[in-house]
């Protein structure tokens, strides 16, 4: 093993000894009712009931609804369109389309940001904040400081300062034409970088972000994964990201990618077929694994000849930079995001049209299904939860600065 190998390593083994560094237990559904889907073709719901979110915490083995707040959603975009801070305090859900006032049975961008106050027993909505057309993919920085939005429609980044349950927006930041799609913004746990995930039909790439000084530049450097990189998680070790290729949506296997942040630029270090059209990805918080959710023909027609009856998620093994297939097990239909809890043991999985959440556990490399879903008010399109370890930050330095010395 490389020096670099060992240090994160040694990271990884800290992540999961220390008691102060547990990942945190709370996992957001967004959930949409203004979509459905008809033999393979996606339509507007006629008086759809309301869209909102789902508040979860993972138990032993499994999940436990703690509230359910009305909120407005969108399954347009990646299944990333709902963050939670650090803190746990507070939840962002972004709304990327609404229903067309004109016209009832089309959808319009919409840029809606609502900012949910988690302390509060039932959460609460407690401002609405705009971004840029088509507000999509959503992040904060790890120090809770900042928050970024990737603007669909627009094809800009949305940069917000959060200052207690407060969003203000304070910079946009120009990508490309709206045509490049940007889809997904995702931070490094060190707070320097964002990667931004664009599936435009002629564009495929992904771009990298710098931060500093709560200012965020878009630094031109870009590079390509696969066909429309679309879902992307970055490891809480900060050494890899890994990026859903959700592809043309032909019938041909798309793919997942993992990216090598441990030096720079930046660059692609391998890739994976998983099956069509990949739209969730998550990572695990010890960072040896990865979930890709597969959507495998189940939103095609029937008649298609890539039509499948359910989609699947694949579990991934990542070591040494690389990625390996080691379990896949059937889901719902039209399903899109996953999260893991604290300990890596436990995978919950949205399925769209089922209205739920399933849950797995991961057994000896195997994933089995608890048979105990969770039944949501809406079609899950979005599902996680906080991107970095619940950790102070200046203990956790020093921690880490510390096994480094010792390692290296």
């Amino acid at each position: 093993m490389t020096i670099r190998g060992r240090r994160v390593a040694a990271l990884g083994a800290l992540l999961a000894a220390l008691p102060g560094l547990a990942a945190a237990q709370t996992i957001i559904s967004a959930n949409e009712t203004k979509m459905t889907l008809d033999n393979g073709v996606a339509k507007v719901v006629a008086n759809p009931a309301g869209d909102s979110i789902t508040v979860m915490r993972f138990t032993k083995g499994g999940l436990e609804v703690k509230a359910q707040v009305s909120v407005p959603a969108s399954l347009v975009g990646p299944p990333n369109s709902v963050a939670v801070s650090r803190s746990e305090k507070l939840a962002l859900v972004t709304a990327a389309m609404k229903i067309d006032p004109a016209d009832p049975t089309k959808q319009i961008p919409d840029n809606r940001v609502s900012v949910i106050d988690l302390t509060q027993n039932p959460p609460k909505v407690v401002q609405t904040v705009e971004a840029g057309a088509g507000a999509a993919g959503v992040s904060f920085t790890p120090d809770d400081r900042m928050a970024l939005v990737a603007d669909r429609s627009a094809g800009t980044i949305s940069v917000f300062k959060v200052e207690g349950m407060t969003l203000t927006k304070v910079d946009t930041v120009t990508i490309g034409k709206p045509e490049i799609g940007v889809s997904h913004v995702a931070v490094t746990p060190n707070g320097k970088h964002a990667l931004v995930t664009r599936d435009g039909d002629t564009d495929n790439r992904i771009s990298v972000l710098k931060i500093e000084g709560g200012k965020v530049e878009y630094t031109k450097r870009d590079f390509n994964a696969g066909l429309r990189p679309y879902g992307l998680a970055i490891s809480p070790l900060g050494d890899v990201a890994v990026v859903a290729n959700i592809g043309r949506g032909a019938g041909d296997t798309d793919t997942v990618s993992l990216i090598d942040l441990g030096q720079e630029p930046f660059r692609v270090a391998d890739t994976v077929s998983v099956g069509q059209t990949p739209e969730g990805i998550a990572i695990s918080p010890n960072g040896k694994l990865a979930a890709a959710v597969v959507i495998n023909g189940s939103n095609k027609a029937k008649n298609s000849p890539f039509y499948a009856a359910a989609g699947k998620v694949v579990l991934l093994r990542i070591q040494d930079r690389r990625m390996t297939r080691i379990a896949e097990a059937p889901i719902g239909t039209w399903s899109q995001g996953a999260a893991f809890s604290a300990d890596g043991r436990t995978l919950a999985v949205g399925n769209v049209m089922e209205k739920n959440i399933q849950v797995f556990r991961i057994e000896r490399n195997k994933l089995v299904d608890t048979g105990q879903p969770i039944a949501l008010p809406g079609g899950s399109g979005a599902l996680r939860g906080p991107d970095f370890p619940a950790v102070d930050a200046p203990i956790a330095a020093k921690r880490k600065a510390k096994a480094t010395t010792a390692r290296g």
